[in-house]
């Protein structure tokens, strides 16, 4: 038997930071990333984010490689939300991720911050969070990113 716990916190942000994923359709969209996370054999346990991007806390099947998880989260939900009304100004993810590991004793904190989203960007710019996980990391910022 193996014992795998991968747990990942995921964040993605629309092409060049624009302002398209509008607060009231969120929900819609949150429980469609859940669906596909469940239907992957993966675990949600948050997920919140603000109008220019998402922060996901889950773990995914271990037969699945990040990569390929990401490609196909942001190619279906590019698509749904091209879709579903409420979205209509939506165009595209960004180019690029950050995908965070962290251990089961973290669990709850991730939760929490995940939780207070909104509430955190009240007085944090996304770009601050978005340079502080990368630098976190151990990757220095890339000012191209964002206009990717």
């Amino acid at each position: 038997m193996s014992y795998v716990q991968l747990l990942y916190h995921i964040i993605i942000r629309t092409k060049a930071n624009h302002t398209v994923i509008p607060l009231e359709y969120s929900e819609e969209l949150y429980r469609y990333i859940g669906g596909m996370i469940k239907n992957k054999n993966g675990l949600l346990y948050r997920i919140n984010g603000m109008e220019d991007h998402l922060h996901i806390f889950t773990s995914i099947h271990p037969a699945i490689a990040v990569s390929d998880f990401m490609r196909e989260l942001k190619a279906e939900t590019s698509k749904m939300m091209k879709r579903t009304r409420g979205f209509e100004n939506f165009t595209a993810w960004s180019e690029g991720y950050a995908a965070l590991t962290y251990g089961l004793k973290d669990k709850e904190m991730i939760i929490s911050y995940i939780k207070n989203q909104r509430e955190h960007h009240k007085t944090v710019s996304f770009r601050e969070e978005y340079d502080k996980f990368i630098r976190e990391m151990g990757y220095t910022p890339d000012e191209r990113d964002w206009g990717r």
